[in-house]
């Protein structure tokens, strides 16, 4: 029986990808596989997954670029771990973090996915820079999410094991059976994210769904950030616009009526500041509203989807909680 699917999704990484597939190919302590899924890359991707995996390495090749969330569904559809690990290529894992995880995971039946302690890397070995990347995510009233301690000091920081709200994408770790229960008509990961704020997707899916998420600081792996707020005007038009896009899926799957109305006056006014940059400074992003427009519907029954998920999962835990009582 395979422990950890470790899934990497590529497009035009070939100077990552060594590092990243060695890091997954010395895992200890588990019964590893290693897919890598490349998004069209023109690049020397494919011929660098197979020189530096050979034949420890599933090479899944994709005639277009169909988003790192459409890839790696596709990725975990064709892998057979009892948990899986979505790792990015710019991210090198200590030889013990999926079976740091692993273990965790098999003392928590209520959790559905865990976050180890990722270093800021930089280099082509992504060697540790003394900074902290993120300790897992959090989520803020108005729905914004961040990596916690991204940037600060790493020393004597995130050093408890805790609950938190999602793990980060760089290296995000799921029991499959958890994200079986959340899987929607776009997947596990929602293929309409394309790229970006993905893995705050399933995380707050997961969360409604009744799920725990934990942060194992004694997990490590060391990874490139790119995507930085303070660098959003130097991105790529494509990652902003899917950024903001992506901003308001969030809530549209997984926000409550009561939620929004809790939070309805800061959220509003951070929504007015985006809508103003996309019409003055970032008019790249402008049509992600359209977008939102034209696929109202779509989205809207993909919510009725996760809003009756969410109501037979806790219905399920009622009827669970009530058999408890009478047994005891």
């Amino acid at each position: 029986m395979v422990d950890v699917s470790i899934i990497l999704v590529a497009h035009n990484d070939e100077a990552d990808l060594p590092v990243s597939v060695g890091s997954a190919l010395a895992q200890r302590g588990v019964t590893a596989e290693t897919l890598v899924v490349d998004n069209d890359s023109r690049d020397g991707s494919r011929e660098t997954v197979r020189r530096a995996g050979g034949v420890s390495v599933r090479l899944l090749e994709l005639s277009e670029n169909v988003g790192f969330a459409a890839a790696m569904n596709l990725g975990i559809r064709e892998s057979a771990g009892r948990y899986v690990l979505a790792l990015n290529p710019d991210c090198r894992l200590e030889p013990d973090f999926a079976a740091t995880l692993a273990d965790r995971l098999d003392r928590r039946p209520d959790a559905g996915s865990a976050s180890g302690r990722l270093l800021r890397g930089d280099g082509p070995h992504l060697a540790a820079t003394g900074k902290l990347d993120s300790a897992g995510i959090y989520r803020t009233a108005t729905g914004r999410h961040f990596d916690r301690g991204s940037g600060e000091t790493a020393d004597g920081r995130y050093l408890a094991e805790e609950e938190i709200f999602g793990s980060s994408g760089a290296a995000g770790f799921y029991r499959r059976v958890a994200l079986e229960s959340a899987q929607i008509a776009t997947g596990f990961f929602d293929s309409d994210f394309f790229l970006y704020r993905e893995d705050a997707e399933i995380s707050w899916r997961l969360q409604n769904l009744g799920w725990k998420c934990l942060y194992v600081p004694s997990a490590v792996a060391y990874h490139r950030r790119r995507n930085l707020p303070e660098r959003r005007r130097r991105m790529p038009a494509l990652v902003n616009y899917h950024s903001v896009k992506n901003r308001f899926l969030l809530r549209i799957n997984n926000q409550s009526a009561s939620e929004f109305a809790a939070t309805l006056v800061p959220t509003l006014a951070r929504d007015l500041v985006v809508l103003g940059a996309c019409l003055t400074i970032e008019r790249s992003s402008l049509p992600a509203f359209s977008w939102l427009w034209r696929n109202r519907r779509r989205l809207w029954a993909k919510r009725r989807e996760i809003r009756e998920k969410v109501r037979l999962r806790r219905r399920e835990g009622m009827v669970e909680g009530r058999r408890s009582k009478v047994e005891g």
